[in-house]
């Protein structure tokens, strides 16, 4: 019998570099709960997660950084030139994955699940999967994507890329295997085509918006999840609304669904407002509210935050972390009555939520925070 005989499982890997992270967020654009197991390794060995002190004791105190966090730049000049240390570190850490993996995938809500892991196939976890996903990429596109992205040199993300074993390896493993070199488009489509062959109760798609109408009352407005079908609609809503400061092509957004989604608010079949955002590492970020002059915000955000918030702690989210334009942050009392604070990144008293404030805080922004839930997925042995 299966582990999750109620679930089916994706499991999605593939080389560095390849696009993993972009197919899993596609997967939850169209209802999939999503699983980063490489960033539930990362937070293993945090400062206060298990991993932490079996990492210092084996590695050294020499890997830690000033404020006695793991520097994982450090770690990993190690590991990935030692099999031997990887293999050391692994055996702390992939338990502990293993652990958080189950218990995430036994919360779930949704039936199918998406588990991105690059080790997936060197571990026991595919044998859990009912599908193997394998992405791929050039060698070229892989090397870019790692000196621009992780800002590596050459030299150091060449060593990544010929550490890991030859991506045919893999696909000789795959269900589905996604060409991920090109646009975000193109891979979108192959995703779309796979998915669609996927047996599962049929996931609506979102009627396409039209042009905003003034002053809705609240009894008119619904807010819905958008697909990558609405790019065009969402681009001509950002451009418009922000008087044209802000353009954004087709282009932009679909390349945006590579990284998070957006929640449509709708009056009747009109768009009159939206929130972008994503939860990574089982952190909610919102970086896009934005809403047409004719609402009121009271109302509006109301709506489009507590349909986010439900959405996140459907996918397990600890806390929310909403990074807003000057703008829509005076509405403070709005902000304050949903049960968030304006917070500093040194407020947050989390590691993983400080990392992901720093990563995601915008220039000019405001910082406001919630804690969605008390109990962590990865927290301190007690």
């Amino acid at each position: 019998m299966s582990t999750w005989p109620d679930k089916y499982i994706i499991g999605l890997t593939g080389n560095i570099a390849t696009g993993k992270s972009v197919v899993r967020k596609m997967l939850e654009h169209v209802g999939a709960y999503g699983i980063d197991a490489d960033a539930l390794a990362h937070r293993a060995i945090m400062k206060g997660a298990p991993g932490y002190q079996p990492t210092v004791d084996t590695f050294g105190r020499w890997i830690l950084t000033a404020n006695d966090q793991v520097d994982r730049e450090k770690l990993g000049k190690i590991v990935f030139a030692n099999p031997e240390a990887m293999a050391a570190l692994e055996k702390i850490v992939h338990p502990l994955v293993r652990q958080a993996i189950d218990a995430l995938v036994r919360r779930a809500n949704q039936r199918l699940i998406v588990i991105e892991a690059i080790k997936l196939l060197e571990t026991d976890l595919h044998t859990l999967c009912d599908q193997i996903w394998v992405t791929q990429a050039t060698p070229q596109k892989q090397l870019s994507r790692l000196m621009r992205k992780r800002k590596m040199t050459q030299g150091d993300a060449q060593q990544r890329i010929d550490s890991q074993a030859p991506v045919r390896d893999k696909l000789r493993a795959a269900d589905v295997a996604i060409e991920n070199s090109g646009t975000f488009e193109e891979t979108w489509n192959q995703v779309n085509k796979a998915w669609k062959a996927i047996p599962k109760e049929p996931v609506d798609a979102a009627p396409s918006p039209r042009k905003p109408t003034p002053a809705p009352t609240p009894e008119q407005l619904t807010v819905r999840r958008a697909t990558p079908n609405q790019a065009e609609e969402i681009a001509s809503f950002i451009t418009e609304q922000s008087d044209g400061e802000r353009r954004m092509t087709r282009s932009d957004v679909m390349a945006a669904f590579g990284e998070k989604a957006f929640l449509l608010l709708l009056a009747g079949e009109n768009l009159v407002g939206l929130l972008g955002w994503q939860v990574e590492n089982l952190i909610t970020r919102v970086d896009d509210v934005i809403l047409n002059d004719s609402l009121s915000p009271t109302e509006s955000m109301k709506l489009l935050v507590e349909t986010m918030e439900k959405a996140s702690r459907e996918l397990q989210s600890e806390a929310s972390l909403l990074f807003l334009s000057p703008a829509i942050a005076q509405h403070e009392k709005v902000w304050n009555d949903l049960g968030y604070k304006a917070r500093t990144v040194k407020d947050l008293n989390v590691r993983a939520w400080q990392n992901a404030a720093m990563e995601s805080m915008l220039p000019g922004t405001v910082l406001f925070f919630k804690r969605l839930r008390e109990r962590r997925v990865l927290r301190p042995m007690g």
